[in-house]
């Protein structure tokens, strides 16, 4: 476990890139210094950084800011569907939350899972908060109310599948970038689904709960978010045991709430929706305009009690 404030040791490439970003800035600013402009060398060296950083292939909605991802919602408007746990098998229903707009193309999929005995009316808040910011979220039901972590998973991909197959939206979902994101034992069951399906984009267990400590496995870009004073699912014996485990190069980050409970993720939480929307936006989309909410770490604050992660993200 790396000490608390301490960032794990980044693989070489992130640490090449990290060296050649160093080393243009410091010739860019010696430039500057003596009144002077970047020549045409360092301005060469500095484009490509600039422009990776402009526009991608899957860029969706304006420029973000800490006000955007804060917001109650998000640049897109929404509308939903209900889907009946009669018409699909391997889950129990749910709801599809989608962006109306059809100008921006096809959008990532994600879809969320309840905890132990709760509805998808616990986690109808941020299924809608991600929709607004441009994915098609599916807030499931599952099989029953007391599933296990690991039937839990297996619900969340056929989930994904149904979305990005026969529901009456798939052809808004873009099938190769998808994730997982889930409370509690729905947590447990992300960590599952990430183990089993690595083609996925991002994982986000929230609070999450599961026997299986040992998720070496994983290698999907995972943010495993925690509660300071959760006395269900203890951050000490599941939410940090998962994210330890998980090999630093798939991309991973650990948030833990300050002074939360379990049932943090059950209400509107602004600190939740402003790392899980980055998340997604940075790995689903490949939108790295979401990195400046990623990397440099957030710092503790009032919100968050600590913060992990292997920063700079390829």
């Amino acid at each position: 476990m790396q000490p608390y404030g301490t960032t794990p040791q980044a693989p070489a490439s992130r640490r090449s890139r990290r060296a050649t970003t160093v080393a243009t800035l410091t010739l860019a600013l010696a430039l500057l210094g003596t009144g002077g402009t970047l020549a045409p060398a360092a301005q060469a060296v500095a484009a490509p950084a600039a422009q990776a950083a402009s526009a991608g292939p899957y860029d969706r909605g304006p420029d973000p800011t800490v006000s955007l991802i804060e917001a109650s919602r998000g640049p897109f408007a929404i509308s939903e569907t209900t889907v009946s746990s009669l018409r699909v098998t391997g889950f129990g229903g749910g709801t599809i939350y989608y962006p109306t707009s059809t100008a921006e193309g096809t959008f990532g999929g994600i879809a969320i899972a309840p905890g132990y005995t709760a509805s998808r009316s616990t986690m109808a808040w941020l299924a809608s908060r991600l929709a607004s910011h441009g994915f098609v979220v599916f807030n499931i039901d599952t099989l029953t109310r007391s599933d296990q972590p690991a039937s839990r998973g297996r619900q969340l991909l056929a989930a994904l599948d149904y979305l990005t197959q026969e529901s009456s939206v798939a052809n808004r979902v873009d099938a190769s970038r998808l994730g997982v994101a889930g409370h509690s034992m729905g947590g447990g069951g992300t960590l599952a689904a990430a183990d089993s399906r690595p083609q996925l984009q991002a994982a986000i267990p929230l609070t999450p709960w599961h026997t299986t400590k040992n998720w070496s496995g994983v290698r999907v870009p995972t943010l495993v978010i925690g509660a300071e004073n959760d006395v269900i699912a203890s951050v000490g014996a599941h939410a940090k045991p998962f994210y330890n485990s998980i090999p630093a190069s798939s991309e991973k980050a650990y948030l833990e709430l300050n002074n939360a409970g379990h049932t943090a993720p059950n209400v509107s939480n602004t600190t939740i929706a402003k790392y899980s929307v980055s998340w997604m936006k940075r790995f689903i989309d490949n939108d790295t305009r979401y990195e400046q909410f990623l990397c440099p770490a957030p710092r503790v604050d009032l919100n968050i009690s600590e913060y992990q992660d292997t920063c700079p993200h390829s």
